[in-house]
């Protein structure tokens, strides 16, 4: 009886330690949820990716497209020693194919922004101009809309059915505007998303609530005010 479960449990390290082996290395740490280096990266991937001008500018300089920034969060090494992890509001380098990638992660908010280089112990988030959205978390229902008569009243004005209609605005035309978005607010960061819904411009002011981008309040030009 001893002999035969001793032999069970020889066979079952033999299988676990070749589970790990395949796993390290023909997924290339991406199964091991649980290493250091990959919670940090589906930390970043649980946010919305969003980018500068400048630092779309200095991609194409350097014939990189957006796809490379997406690639280092699976490939890359996290640089914990070079990043500035010890703040509520952290900023990760990740490296990969010879290129240093910068992720930000504000206190208590649903944006990553990512920039091309630089020292991570003097970078923040950007505070001015419109960020560009490179990529959404996979969720169809990321957009969270409560029910309120003036909500529902702006949304009959722009002719949007529910949340995953706003959704679908907000990845066909959305952009972040920095300046207008405020990531010291408390208690938590409130972010302003432009997009656009015909020939209007229309503004959404939103917070990072239970994994949803939470809708607090719709502007854009109307003849019509919701009570």
């Amino acid at each position: 009886m001893g002999s035969t479960f001793l032999r069970r449990l020889k066979f079952y390290g033999i299988g676990f330690g070749l589970g790990l082996v395949f796993v390290f290395f023909f997924f290339q740490n991406r199964g091991c949820s649980w290493l250091p280096g990959n919670r940090v990266k589906n930390t970043i991937l649980d946010r919305v990716m969003v980018v500068s001008d400048e630092t779309i500018q200095a991609f194409e300089e350097k014939g990189l497209t957006k796809e490379i920034a997406f690639d280092a969060l699976n490939d890359g090494d996290v640089l914990f020693t070079e990043s500035d992890k010890n703040k509520d509001s952290k900023v990760y380098a990740v490296e990969y194919e010879g290129h240093k990638f910068l992720y930000t992660l504000p206190y208590e908010s649903f944006v990553t922004e990512v920039k091309l280089g630089g020292d991570p112990n003097k970078t923040e988030t950007s505070t001015t101009g419109m960020g560009t959205i490179w990529r959404f978390p996979v969720d169809e229902n990321l957009i969270y809309i409560d029910t309120s008569s003036v909500l529902d009243c702006q949304m009959k004005q722009l002719n949007l059915k529910d949340a995953k209609a706003v959704f679908k605005k907000i990845k066909a035309s959305g952009k972040l505007d920095f300046e207008r978005t405020d990531f010291d607010i408390e208690p938590k960061p409130e972010h302003v998303l432009v997009f656009a819904v015909d020939s209007l411009q229309v503004s959404v002011k939103t917070i990072w609530y239970k994994d949803k981008i939470e809708v607090l309040s719709f502007e854009f030009p109307s003849e019509v005010k919701c009570p």
